[in-house]
């Protein structure tokens, strides 16, 4: 018990330090339980999930919900899962990352063998509690990263955010890469804007596409695997506005667009929730 109080405690201090920002550039924010004496085989994540949100889209508690559903099957040994936002550049919201953690491997029987039973039962006490306090450490990056949207942001520079994101990805070790994106997914910036007369336009996927080109601004995933939660979503405040309205046409053509975008930034787009996903992030 003394053993995981203290384990507790070194979570407590980690999740403090990057809910105050002090930490947001910290590589893993869950204690490891491995030391001199037990040494890890291999830091090298199975799985790694890349949790993006996009701050100028605000998700109803349902939607929030089903998010943080999806998420909860990858807190497992051998993993390891990171919260980042972005909005505008120009309003203080700068893309940064909320939360990082690994959950560390289990030990190998073979090696198993060969530590003593009171050290043994330490360790293990300390990695069956990892899965569970990366739990509370994600739970509390999202809550962080859901306070800070907003639907007054005038712009929304997912195109560059993308790019400089995708950085991040494609430096992971991971054997499988997973990206689960929260975004409206309607780019307002100096590229280009989805919006118009203050609703959505019907965009022409071809000729945004090469906008995209034209200012390098297609990202590299390196061949991950991309959901989106939210495409076209209203937000609750603005849903008495008929001009809100976002018909079958238009995200017809944001589909088309999206998964083109994706598939020229070196990745596989799996689905394109409007705005919910139908299937679970594998």
């Amino acid at each position: 018990m003394k053993f995981l109080n203290n384990m507790l405690k070194k979570f407590l201090t980690a999740a403090a330090c990057f809910i105050s920002g002090a930490c947001w550039a910290q590589a893993n924010a869950l204690p490891s339980c491995y030391n001199s004496k037990i040494i890890e085989s291999t830091k090298i994540s199975t799985t790694e999930l890349f949790i993006i949100i996009d701050q100028t889209t605000m998700l109803d508690n349902q939607l929030k919900q089903q998010l943080a559903d999806q998420v909860r099957p990858f807190l497992i040994h051998g993993n390891s899962v990171s919260v980042t936002v972005f909005s505008s550049f120009n309003q203080g919201k700068y893309t940064r990352v909320v939360a990082n953690g690994r959950i560390e491997h289990k030990l190998p029987e073979a090696v198993r063998a060969d530590i003593s039973k009171p050290l043994l039962a330490k360790f293990d006490e300390c990695l069956n509690s990892q899965p569970m306090y990366a739990n509370q450490l994600i739970g509390a990056a999202l809550r962080y990263a859901f306070e800070g949207t907003s639907s007054e942001l005038a712009k929304s520079d997912i195109f560059s955010s993308l790019k400089e994101i995708s950085s991040m990805v494609r430096s992971s070790g991971a054997k499988n890469r997973v990206v689960l994106l929260s975004s409206d997914m309607l780019e307002n910036s100096s590229i280009s804007s989805f919006y118009q007369n203050q609703s959505v336009r019907l965009i022409d996927p071809e000729k945004e596409l090469s906008l995209v080109a034209k200012h390098e601004m297609f990202a590299d995933f390196s061949g991950a695997r991309v959901y989106v939660l939210g495409t076209g979503l209203i937000p609750e405040d603005t849903k008495g506005n008929k001009n809100q309205y976002r018909d079958p046409k238009t995200l017809a053509a944001l589909s088309i667009f999206w998964s083109q975008y994706f598939a020229k930034s070196n990745s596989q787009l799996i689905e394109l929730g409007k705005p919910a996903l139908l299937n679970p992030i594998r």
